[in-house]
C-alpha cells in the first residue's frame, strides 16, 4: 500500500508538466529507505538489466532442456537440375546425364545422454526425371532407423548435464545478488540525500544562530562587554554560515539529481528522505552465516563450475589425442517405382548400413600430447585458484558478519552522542546568553553538535549498507528467516 501511494504521487508529479512543455512547481515526495529500494527494483535501469540477463540465462537453460527431447525436422530440395558427363558402373563408362530431381525427408532425432550418441528415424521420398528419356521414377524410404556413436570416450551430453544446471542455478543466485547490490546502491543514494538535507538544516540553523549571536555581540560591544576581536569573530562566523547555506543548497540539488537519475524519476520531483529511526535488532551467528553463504552464494557455484569445465576440457582434449573412432548403423526399407503409390507398396527392399570410421595420427611431433598436458596443467591451476578463492571468500564472509554485529551498537552510540551534543549545545547557548562563556566555547559546542548529527546519519548509512551486504553475501532474509530464492517468482513478476 505504501508503494502504491508513492506511485500515485509520482504520477501527480509528472502531471505537473503542462502540455506546452512549461514546468510548474516541483513536487516534493517523501520516501523511506524501503520506498527508494522498491522503486529501484521497479524501474531503475540496473534492475531492468539484471532481470534481462537472468531471462537470457533462463532461455539458454530452456534450450539445453529442449535439446534432450526428440527433435523433428523437415528438409527438402524441391528443384535440382543436373546436366553433366558422369561415370557409371557399367560397360558404357562415361556418358551424358540430364535429369531433374526433387526430394523431401522427415527426420526424428534423439540425443542419447548415457552414451553420447544420436538415435534417428527418417522417412524420405525422391522424384527422379530423366530428361533424355522422359522417364520418371520415385524412390521411397518409408522408414529408416539409425544410430551414430563416437568411440573416443568423450560424452558431450554427460558433461552438459553436469554443467548446465549449475550455470542456471548460478544465474538465479546472481540475479538475486544483483538486486541486493541494487539495494546497496539505493541506500547510498538515499543517505547522500539525507546527509545533504541534514547539512542544509544544520547550515540554516547555524546561520540563524550566527545572525542572532552577531546581533547580541554588537549590542554588547556597544556597552563594552565584548571586545572588538570577539565581535569580528562573530561576524566572520556569520559570513561563513551564509556561505555554508549556499553550499548546502547546491549539494542537495546534486544529491537529488543523482537519486532521480538512479530511480528514473522526472527532474520535477524532489525526494524528501525520511531517515529510519528504527533498525532491525539482528545478531548473525557466524557459523550459521558462513553455512548460508557457502550454500547460497553464486561464487561457490562458480567455483564448482570452473572445476567441472576444466575437467571437461581435459576429457575433450584427451578424446582428440590418438585413435579416433565412430560407428554408424542404419536399418530400413526402401522401394523404387514408376508411380508414387507403387513406391510405398510391398515388397520392400531392405536397407542396411554399418560404417566404422577410424583416424590414427602417425606423427604429430608431440602436438596432441602437449595439448593434453596443457589442459591437465590448466585444470590443476584452476583447482588451486578455486581453493584459494574459497578460503578468501570464507575469511571475507567472517569479517563481514563480525562487522555487521557491531553496527547496531555503533548506531546506538551515535544516537546517544547526538542527544548529548544537543543538550550540551543548549546549555552552552544559555550560558553564552547570560555572558558566562565566550564565543570560542560556543563555537566548539556547535561544531560538536554538527559532528554528532552527521555521525548519526553516517552510522545509519553503515548499518544499512552492511545489512544489505549480508543479504547479498548469504542471499538470506534474516528478519523473516527464509532464503531470498523463495521470492524469485514474485520479483520476476514486477
Amino acid at each position: 500500500m505504501r508503494l502504491k501511494h508513492v506511485l500515485i504521487l509520482l504520477i501527480m508529479a509528472l502531471a505537473a508538466v503542462s502540455a506546452d512543455g512549461q514546468t510548474k512547481e516541483t513536487t516534493v515526495v517523501s520516501l523511506t529507505l524501503d520506498d527508494v529500494i522498491e522503486l529501484a527494483h521497479q524501474q531503475s535501469l540496473y534492475s531492468f538489466r539484471a532481470k534481462n540477463m537472468y531471462l537470457a540465462s533462463y532461455w539458454e537453460y530452456r534450450s539445453y532442456k529442449a535439446s534432450k527431447l526428440p527433435g523433428l525436422s523437415l528438409s527438402s530440395t524441391p528443384v535440382n537440375y543436373d546436366r553433366s558427363i558422369t561415370a557409371f558402373q557399367d560397360s558404357e563408362g562415361y556418358r551424358p546425364l540430364s535429369r531433374f530431381t526433387s526430394d523431401a525427408s522427415l527426420s526424428l532425432q534423439q540425443n542419447v545422454p548415457w552414451t553420447g550418441g544420436v538415435f534417428d528415424v527418417t522417412s524420405s521420398l525422391s522424384r527422379i526425371q530423366d530428361l533424355e528419356t522422359d522417364r520418371i521414377q520415385y524412390v521411397s524410404v518409408p522408414v529408416s532407423i539409425g544410430f551414430t556413436q563416437a568411440l573416443n570416450g568423450y560424452n558431450q551430453f554427460r558433461w552438459e548435464s553436469r554443467i548446465e544446471p549449475i550455470k542456471f542455478e548460478q544465474a538465479k543466485l546472481e540475479y538475486l545478488q544483483s538486486l541486493e547490490s541494487l539495494a546497496i546502491q539505493a541506500a547510498n543514494y538515499f543517505f547522500n540525500v539525507a546527509t545533504a538535507e541534514i547539512n542544509q538544516r544544520i547550515a540554516e540553523v547555524n546561520y540563524a544562530n550566527a545572525d542572532t549571536l552577531y546581533r547580541i555581540g554588537s549590542g554588547r560591544f556597544t556597552i563594552g562587554t565584548v571586545t572588538q576581536d570577539e565581535l569580528l569573530d562573530l561576524e566572520l562566523g556569520l559570513l561563513n554560515a551564509r556561505l555554508e547555506v549556499s553550499r548546502a543548497e547546491i549539494n542537495i540539488k546534486q544529491a537529488n539529481a543523482s537519486l532521480n537519475s538512479f530511480l528514473g524519476l522526472s527532474d520535477q520531483i524532489r525526494v524528501n528522505c525520511i531517515v529510519p529511526d528504527q533498525i532491525p535488532s539482528l545478531t548473525i551467528d557466524v557459523d550459521k552465516g558462513l553455512a548460508l553463504a557457502l550454500e547460497n552464494n553464486p561464487e561457490i557455484l562458480n567455483y564448482r563450475r570452473q572445476v567441472l569445465e576444466s575437467k571437461q576440457n581435459v576429457a575433450r582434449t584427451r578424446s582428440q589425442n590418438g585413435l579416433s573412432a565412430n560407428i554408424r548403423a542404419n536399418l530400413g526399407i526402401n522401394q523404387r517405382a514408376d508411380e508414387i503409390n507403387l513406391a510405398y507398396q510391398s515388397p520392400f527392399m531392405e536397407q542396411q548400413q554399418v560404417r566404422v570410421g577410424l583416424s590414427l595420427p602417425i606423427m604429430d611431433w608431440g602436438v596432441r600430447k602437449g595439448r593434453v598436458e596443457m589442459a591437465r596443467s590448466n585444470q590443476e591451476v584452476t583447482e588451486a585458484t578455486v581453493n584459494q578463492a574459497r578460503l578468501d571468500f570464507e575469511q571475507d564472509a567472517l569479517i563481514s558478519f563480525l562487522d555487521f554485529n557491531l553496527q547496531e551498537e555503533q548506531v546506538a552510540i551515535a544516537a546517544k552522542a547526538d542527544t548529548i551534543a544537543q543538550l550540551g549545545f543548549n546549555v552552552t547557548m544559555q550560558r553564552f546568553l547570560i555572558d558566562k562563556v565566550d564565543v570560542i566555547r560556543l563555537n566548539s559546542a556547535r561544531n560538536s553538535l554538527d559532528a554528532a548529527r552527521r555521525g548519526y546519519i553516517d552510522a545509519l548509512r553503515r548499518y544499512w549498507i552492511s545489512y544489505y551486504g549480508i543479504r547479498q553475501l548469504t542471499l538470506y532474509d534474516f528478519e523473516r528467516e527464509r532464503p531470498l530464492v523463495e521470492e524469485l517468482d514474485e520479483l520476476l513478476q514486477r
